[in-house]
């Protein structure tokens, strides 16, 4: 059984994780360092504005690292800290019970596109 004060205690992380892009993000960043360019791409239709409020949060949160390269071109390269790849075992969780009990809710999402169309 789940304390009662659960849900405050895992308010801060779902402030995160609820963000729209920010799963698909942290996933992309689960699978190593990216540019960028690469977020943007894998994204897409992800805007650079999002993208980079995204990246900030994350930033400031402690669960990214931002590299900025100096060059030409310039590039900035984004990485999961500890805390980040901490993020994993959740992720993992998510796979799992979808995998187990998800097939329904698919299966219903396709009833009710089938209804309307």
């Amino acid at each position: 059984m789940m304390d009662r004060s659960c849900p405050g205690t895992v308010e801060p992380i779902m402030e995160i994780l609820d963000s729209k892009w920010m799963l698909l993000l942290l996933f992309e960043l689960f699978n190593g360092t990216r540019r960028f360019g690469e977020l943007r791409r894998k994204l897409h239709p992800i805007s650079p504005k999002t993208l980079t409020d995204r990246l900030r949060l994350l930033e400031e949160k402690g669960i990214v690292t931002r590299t900025l390269y100096p060059g030409v071109p310039l590039h900035v390269e984004y990485e999961l800290t500890e805390c980040g790849l901490g993020l994993q075992p959740i992720f993992a969780a998510m796979w799992t019970w979808t995998q187990e009990y998800g097939g329904h809710l698919r299966k219903d999402a396709d009833e009710r596109q089938e209804a309307k169309g």
